[in-house]
Parts: C-alpha cells; sequence; structure tokens
C-alpha cells in the first residue's frame, strides 16, 4: 500500500507486536524475519473453526482493560479485494465483535458497522473518501433506515436482499446520519490519488 517506500523500511517502521494465526498462509521466510526482529509469533493451527482475523480481534480483545471504557479502534489493511470467502469471513467478524469499532479497509473502499438503535452521524472526509457509498443490512433485512446528506436518502425505508439495499449511492454533505433498526454495513470509496501522493 506505500509503492514508493523500500519495502524493508516500511516492514521495520510497521513491526507487529505479535503475528497470531493459523499459520497456513505465512511465507516461511517472513515468519523469520519478523521472529527475528522479536515478535511474537502464535500458532493457533489447530483452531481451524475461526479465521486469522477473528483470532487476532479476540487476542487484542482479551488484552484491551476496560474494553466499554476504551476508545479502540481496529483498523483492518488488505481486508477486501481477495477472495470472496475470505472477504465475507471478514464481514462475519464484524458482526462477531460488534462491540468494538472495527474497520476494513482497502486500496478502493473501506466499511464497518452501524449497530442497530443508535443515529450514527458519519463525518466525511472529502479529500480522501467518497463520494460513492453504501449502505448494506447484514445479519436481518431492516423495516426502517432514514438517511441525510445522500443523494438518495433513505426515508423510513425497508432494506434486504433480494429487495432493495442503498448500494452505488453518492455522498453529498460533510456530515452524513444514519438511523435503523437493523445492524448495516457502511461503505465509502476511497480517492487514491490523494493517498499515494
Amino acid at each position: 500500500m506505500l509503492p514508493n517506500e523500500d519495502p524493508i523500511d516500511v516492514r521495520l517502521r510497521f513491526k507487529p507486536d505479535v503475528i497470531k494465526g493459523d499459520m497456513d498462509s505465512i511465507r516461511r521466510e517472513v515468519r523469520e524475519f519478523y521472529a527475528n526482529l522479536g515478535t511474537e509469533i502464535l500458532d493457533e493451527s489447530d483452531d481451524q473453526d475461526t479465521t486469522d482475523l477473528h483470532k487476532c480481534v479476540a487476542f487484542i480483545k482479551n488484552c484491551t482493560p476496560n474494553l466499554e471504557k476504551s476508545n479502540l479502534r481496529i483498523i483492518v489493511a488488505g481486508a477486501l479485494g481477495g477472495r470472496f470467502d475470505h472477504e465475507m469471513g471478514n464481514v462475519n467478524v464484524l458482526l462477531k465483535f460488534s462491540d468494538i469499532r472495527i474497520t476494513l479497509l482497502s486500496e478502493d473502499c473501506l466499511l464497518y458497522i452501524l449497530p442497530r438503535g443508535h443515529r450514527h452521524e458519519i463525518c466525511i472526509l472529502s479529500s480522501v473518501e467518497g463520494p460513492h457509498c453504501g449502505l448494506i443490512p447484514i445479519g436481518i433485512p431492516s423495516k426502517s433506515t432514514t438517511t441525510t446528506g445522500l443523494q438518495w436518502d433513505l426515508t423510513d425505508s425497508a432494506m434486504e436482499f433480494g429487495g432493495l439495499i442503498s448500494t452505488s449511492n453518492i455522498v453529498r454533505e460533510e456530515k452524513v446520519t444514519v438511523s435503523s433498526d437493523s445492524d448495516l454495513l457502511w461503505t465509502i470509496s476511497i480517492r487514491k490519488e490523494n493517498i499515494y501522493s
């Protein structure tokens, strides 16, 4: 994601404290590189019922004292744009850990859960994100979703797979509000020209 920088410099600058997972996709030389830097390697290859992201979020949650009072935010780079089953596994982690603010990030977009029953205010940083966005009911259909700040606002609208979902919408205001009786995925495009310049 940083094409204009020396990969070794990037690896050293963003050295993880822990690498955790089933280790089925990490190359031997990558594992050795980080182990030699002092990164703790936690092999959970005996657990094939959860994804690597699930394992890592659970680890972070267990290491965070007073989680409900913390301002914990997890940003997962490279979480989208690969195999669809992996992407859906990552979305499932958002639902499983909906008490933690987790953002899935790719080169093209970001997404996160808007938990049901709240009035969400999303501040748009238009120099970096937008204008394309979407709201997708996840888990259960929405009987009532209302938005402001979008090209095609929803007013007490029902959304469900097989029916209406709000894709290819456009952000029109610096603040978007969303209220729904269902958990929703919020997704917004990322302006590449400002990230890599």
